[in-house]
């Protein structure tokens, strides 16, 4: 069976990717099984740990990576595609390509630009990182 992670991050990009991935699927003869991942930047240190429990922050990147996925989700589930939902925290590339590793898959699929405040680049910065680190073939959808 085909592993693929798909990064997700509520872009139009990210929409795009899933598009595509959905697309793709059906040009193979063996199911996809598709890892939907929405990787949530941790707030601001450690100070915030001194007034937020962690049962509260965990809910916060929860509530905020489902809300990410949502669409993804949508589009998979009318195309009858089957997927598994994660949430990582932490630097997007590291935590995307770590899961991808994790989770053996054989191919990581990114929107070329996400949600940045720099979004206007032709490659995204985390895009661009997830190719310098990746040890899979990484698949960018513009």
């Amino acid at each position: 069976m085909l592993k693929w992670l798909v990064a997700i991050d509520g872009s139009e990009n990210a929409d795009r990717a899933i598009d595509h991935v959905i697309k793709l699927a059906g040009m193979y003869r063996e199911p996809l099984e598709i890892h939907l991942l929405n990787v949530q930047l941790p707030l601001a240190g450690v100070n915030v740990k001194l007034f937020v429990a962690r049962e509260d922050l965990n809910a916060y990147y929860h509530d905020e990576g489902t809300a990410a996925l949502k669409g993804a989700r949508e589009r998979l589930d009318a195309a009858g595609i089957g997927y598994v939902v994660h949430i990582g925290v932490g630097d997007p590339a590291d935590v995307i390509v770590r899961y991808a590793v994790d989770k053996g898959c054989g191919q990581i699929v990114v929107g070329s630009r996400g949600m940045g405040a720099l979004s206007n680049l032709v490659v995204g910065s985390v895009a661009s990182k997830v190719i310098q680190l990746a040890r899979v073939p990484v698949l960018l959808v513009r």
